[in-house]
């Protein structure tokens, strides 16, 4: 298949499915008499891989490591272990920003609805982040 039905087949943008080739999370195809790419299953296979690799946040440092692992399916997954509990580490400590950063948000909204912006508690909230801090801890 061509490079347009690859894209079409795993939902990837043409540039993205060159910058793979680029940095080798996809193997360089065959090329056809007329000098076009020629893809085959096992590439649509991978990339759907790097995709879902890449949806779940999963980086591409990573998702490099993840893909050399299945080059020896015989293998200890220990280390598919120890990446994935890695991310999802990584994950739980993002969510617990988010939920501070969420809090903080709702403190400063529920503090102010309308009136000058002079006056206004978020924007006092944002010139001096102390506000925020002595007020709600």
């Amino acid at each position: 298949m061509k490079i347009g039905e690859l894209g079409r087949a795993t939902g990837t943008n043409i540039e993205t499915i060159r910058y793979y080739e680029r940095i080798g999370l996809l193997p360089k195809p065959a090329r056809t008499d007329g000098n076009y790419r020629d893809y085959g299953p096992q590439h649509v296979e991978r990339l759907t891989f790097v995709r879902h690799a890449r949806g779940l946040g999963f980086d591409l440092s990573d998702i490099r490591s993840l893909l050399a692992l299945t080059e020896n399916p015989d293998q200890d997954c220990a280390e598919a272990d120890r990446i994935a509990s890695g991310h999802l580490d990584a994950v739980e400590r993002k969510i617990a920003r988010l939920q501070s950063l969420r809090g903080e948000l709702s403190r400063m909204v529920a503090q102010c609805r309308g009136g000058q912006i002079g006056r206004c508690q978020i924007m006092q909230s944002l010139a001096d982040h102390t506000l925020c801090a002595k007020e709600h801890t």
